[in-house]
Order: C-alpha cells, then structure tokens, then sequence
C-alpha cells in the first residue's frame, strides 16, 4: 500500500524526474534488433557525428533515427536553452511495441503467419 496522499506520491514522483532532452517514437514500423544497429553506431557520439553516421547508413531505421536526433537537437535548443555543439547522445535504446499478425497462404491450404514487428525507440541527449 502506498503511504501517503495522492499528491504527496506525485510531488516525490515527479522530483527524480529526469531533465534531459529526449525523444520518443512509438510504434515505429521496424524491428527491435533491426533499430539497435543503428542505436549502437550512434551512442555516447555528439551529436554531429551521429547525425553523418545515420545519414550516410544505408539501413532503414537509420532514416527513423535520423528525425528523432534532429528533434531531440531541436528539443534541447529550444525546450532547455542547450547550445548543440556541446550536446552528446547519452542514451539511446529501443523497446519492443505491439508485434501485428498477418496469414500468408501456403500450399494445400496451410495458412503461415507473418509477424510484423514494432518498437518504441528513444533517444535522450546530455550536455558535456
């Protein structure tokens, strides 16, 4: 049971409440694994370096990162008053969304499944 009054629990909530520009993508049509490649290129990078290391990555999520670093850059600017030359990607991961089911056919009336896969990916920047 919690102890305390509502507001009392959302005050002592929201005072660890992270600080960092970030931002967030949902139900982005491509793969856990598939987005973490292009994650793992960019992380603990500045951000101009991470921005020419998605724009010249062939991948697809590499486009979807792409955006997201640009609004997180955007973000820090304009939300928090960081200049960008000092900013870094701090963290940056990508959870697993709602999986959609689709029915291939298949001879003799089998029926196979598709999954196509969705993930939650975010990006949160720090200043140096």
């Amino acid at each position: 049971m919690a102890k305390g009054h509502r507001s009392q629990i959302k005050r002592e909530r929201n005072e660890v409440k992270d600080t960092r520009p970030s931002a967030k993508l949902s139900y982005a049509r491509v793969s856990v694994q598939k987005a973490c490649f292009v994650l793992d290129a960019i992380r603990g990078k500045d951000v101009a370096t991470a921005l020419a290391i998605v724009t010249y990555n062939p991948r697809y999520a590499s486009s979807l990162v792409k955006k997201l670093l640009e609004s997180a850059i955007a973000n820090a600017e304009n939300n928090n008053g960081m200049k960008a030359e000092n900013l870094y990607v701090a963290e940056c991961f990508a959870n697993k969304g709602p999986t959609m089911k689709r029915i291939h056919p298949r001879a003799q009336g089998r029926a196979y499944r598709i999954e196509k896969r969705t993930s939650h990916i975010t990006i949160v920047l720090d200043e140096r």
